[in-house]
């Protein structure tokens, strides 16, 4: 923030408690950004894995970092990618996940989150984009501010490229497929999903497994 206060001609940041932000921003952050956020306790290896595989073959290397570990990281740390800030952000990870609860790790990560050149947290974005609260962000809206979150400097959801607005329909889909998991019923029901989709996932490795001994 510091940083971006000297570089930018123009800097906001505006606290906002979770309840004064619209449900839907927290929900296009999960769907998008971490799926699993709800379900574990800080680290998604499913979510590494996959950041392996992509960059084996890709040119940018891409993270497989969680929202907890992204909120350590903007919390407490610097940007970069040595050994010891990502030792750092693991032990601030197990931490806050002790301490704080899921909501209170979102709402932290939604206030401190660059959203735009200069912009910091839901209710600057929600002002800069669309001059209205975060309270009030739509379905959409919030899907559109999310959207840019890979790259904040880079995209607008004030003037969004045909990419961005791609994007958005993406994190949308993303949304109805995960559901609202911040309803305790729904989560209960994800978790059960999870579940199944790992004991499928273990018999069909131990079925592997098997065949491969075999022959």
């Amino acid at each position: 923030m510091a940083q971006q206060a000297r570089e930018q001609k123009e800097f906001t940041r505006i606290k906002a408690d979770l309840d004064e932000i619209s449900r839907q921003l927290p929900l296009s952050v999960i769907a998008s950004e971490d799926q699993r956020f709800m379900t574990h306790h800080g680290f998604s290896l499913e979510a590494m894995r996959k950041a392996f595989e992509r960059n084996k073959k890709a040119r940018r290397i891409k993270g497989g970092s969680t929202i907890s570990q992204q909120t350590a990281k903007n919390v407490f740390l610097w940007p970069g990618r040595n050994y010891l800030r990502k030792g750092l952000e693991a032990w601030f990870t197990v931490l806050m996940e002790l301490m704080w609860t899921k909501e209170r790790i979102l709402e932290v990560y939604l206030n401190v989150a660059e959203m735009g050149k200069g912009v910091f947290g839901a209710e600057a974005a929600a002002q800069r984009c669309f001059s209205r609260h975060a309270s009030d962000l739509t379905r959409e809206q919030a899907a559109l501010i999310t959207a840019t979150l890979p790259a904040p400097r880079r995209f607008s959801c004030s003037n969004p490229s045909a990419y961005i607005r791609g994007r958005q329909r993406w994190v949308l889909r993303q949304m109805y497929n995960v559901g609202d998991v911040l309803d305790p019923e729904v989560l209960a029901r994800r978790r059960e999903k999870l579940e199944r989709e790992q004991e499928r996932k273990k018999a069909r490795e131990a079925r592997r497994k098997r065949a491969n001994n075999s022959s």
